[in-house]
């Protein structure tokens, strides 16, 4: 008999089974509850609470609203990114514009590409282990940026390590492309043995 799970997603075969249950153990459910805190304290009450677990997160979050209203919350009236519509948006597509336009709020607030999960990491429970990475450093920059608007326990998040941002004169961004210039150059006369036709590394399957 299908299991709910496989039954709503369809049976994953062979690598891609093995691969989402490595994603679903990296789903922190610790952090789900801290998550799930900061997001009721710092929208207010009337966002509700999740069932517990990975569905019920992602239910919750799913079409965007909660999202866009955590984002929101991080700015002053008058300079909110996203607009929220009154009523939640019932139709896939506009459910998964409302998500994307918190991502590019989040960008822009500071989270960086890397910590950026994908709208299918949510929509289809890809990758929720992403949603929660993006959501994490999204209150790490609140709580470092400590303007005033963020809400809860400054504990529930590390701040960001302010050596990262690193500001480069001309100078030195020539001096990088000038090094990278020359070895560049060392490797043009590199041997290509080992390698396969058109230049590329042999692929060894172990």
């Amino acid at each position: 008999m299908l299991s709910l799970n496989m039954a709503n997603k369809g049976p994953s075969y062979g690598m891609s089974r093995e691969v989402q249950s490595k994603i679903e153990k990296k789903y922190d459910e610790e952090l789900e509850e801290r998550l799930v805190e900061w997001i009721i304290v710092q929208c207010g009450a009337d966002v509700g609470r999740p069932d517990r677990g990975r569905l019920g997160f992602q239910v919750w979050l799913k079409n965007g609203v909660i999202l866009s209203k955590l984002v929101n919350s991080l700015y002053p009236d008058g300079s909110k990114p996203v607009k929220v519509p009154e009523n939640p948006p019932s139709m896939v597509f506009k459910q998964m514009e409302q998500v994307a336009q918190f991502l590019k709020a989040a960008e822009d607030y500071g989270v960086t590409k890397t910590d950026m999960f994908q709208t299918v990491d949510l929509f289809e429970g890809k990758d929720l282990a992403a949603v929660q990475r993006t959501l994490m450093a999204l209150g790490s920059l609140a709580v470092t940026k400590n303007d005033g608007y963020y809400r809860g326990d400054p504990n529930w998040f590390m701040k960001k390590a302010q050596e990262h941002k690193r500001e480069f004169t001309e100078s030195q961004l020539q001096e990088g492309k000038h090094v990278i210039g020359l070895q560049m150059g060392s490797n043009r006369g590199a041997s290509q043995a080992g390698m396969t036709g058109y230049g590329r590394p042999r692929q060894i399957i172990s």
